[in-house]
């Protein structure tokens, strides 16, 4: 799918539609797994998933390698990672610039880090064990946040331009959290976009959020939202025709729904649009940071929140 000439339109693998693409072999163009789903499953869920493999292109797609933390790399994961990847021969694997916990002790939930030079120098060095270890290049996303760091010195895009240049790692970009993250700190999207290193863009993430007014959760619950599909189109036209993955984790409808989704992205391929025209949608009171709201019930429960499986078993 890299280096594609024409789009590749993929869904993320959901246990309730397993059956379902088995029995009618539906004309999509690849899957992505959530790799915990099946690293460490065997017997019906593995053998369900070579099914897959045999009849699709799939990636793999990752929520526990913790790039950031401060623990040392999982090495029993990484090996996991590897024996699943050598069995199916994903495509691509990729994982979140995000921390998932510290002290042994997993959070399940992506955890923004703070973007200096020393946080550079860190996820930087277990970038590269972790490739050597895969033998292959790491996509990493851009993850959904709520808050930032005043210690920061790196803007996000900037962090992830320097990143590539130094490990030789590939963007898996999510087009949802860019625009979640950026209403959330009052950020211009076009801002975010102008600093991106387009040429290392393997693959494109969109899902549904719900929007609260004064902030965004990324809740991956609901059809994707018109300003992120005007954004998608600006990334699309601006990247190398990465694959396009639609995400959906939670209230899932059936598959002809989500399929039906995902062919809405064919709509905004190659079309032009105004510069301004994916810019935050206006809210009633200005936010300088979303320290401002963090106090609300709602993003205390939902801070750095992903609606992403971790760990599950799935019901295959």
């Amino acid at each position: 799918m890299p280096g594609t000439a024409l789009p590749q339109l993929g869904l993320g693998l959901r246990h309730v539609h397993v059956e379902h693409i088995l029995q009618h072999q539906p004309e999509v163009d690849w899957f992505e797994i959530i790799s915990e789903n099946f690293m460490f499953s065997h017997g019906r869920p593995r053998h369900v998933l070579r099914q897959v493999a045999e009849r699709y292109p799939l990636a793999m797609h990752g929520v526990s390698l913790s790039i950031g933390s401060s623990d040392p790399l999982d090495m029993a994961y990484l090996r996991a990672l590897k024996v699943l990847a050598d069995e199916i021969k994903p495509r691509w694997i990729s994982d979140h610039l995000c921390w998932t916990g510290v002290h042994g002790h997993n959070t399940h939930d992506l955890l923004p880090l703070p973007l200096t030079d020393e946080t550079l120098a860190h996820v930087a060095a277990r970038v590269r064990t972790v490739q050597d270890v895969l033998q292959r290049p790491l996509l990493l996303e851009n993850p959904s946040t709520y808050l930032r760091y005043a210690a920061s010195t790196w803007s996000e895009p900037a962090f992830l331009a320097e990143l590539v240049a130094q490990t030789g790692c590939q963007l898996l970009f999510d087009v949802n959290n860019c625009y979640v993250s950026c209403f959330n700190a009052g950020q211009d999207p076009q801002d975010y976009l102008a600093t991106l290193p387009w040429h290392a863009i393997a693959q494109l993430h969109l899902a549904g959020h719900q929007h609260c007014g004064t902030h965004i959760i990324d809740t991956h619950d609901r059809p994707v939202a018109a300003p992120v599909w005007e954004l998608f189109r600006q990334v699309w036209a601006r990247s190398p025709q990465p694959g396009v993955l639609l995400e959906w984790d939670a209230d899932i409808p059936d598959f002809d729904a989500c399929l039906a989704e995902l062919h809405k992205a064919r709509r905004y391929l190659h079309e032009d649009i105004p510069a301004d025209a994916a810019r935050p949608a206006a809210r009633h009171e200005a936010i300088s940071t979303p320290v401002d709201f963090l106090i609300a019930p709602v993003l205390q429960d939902a801070a750095t929140h992903t609606t992403e499986p971790r760990h599950a078993q799935p019901v295959l």
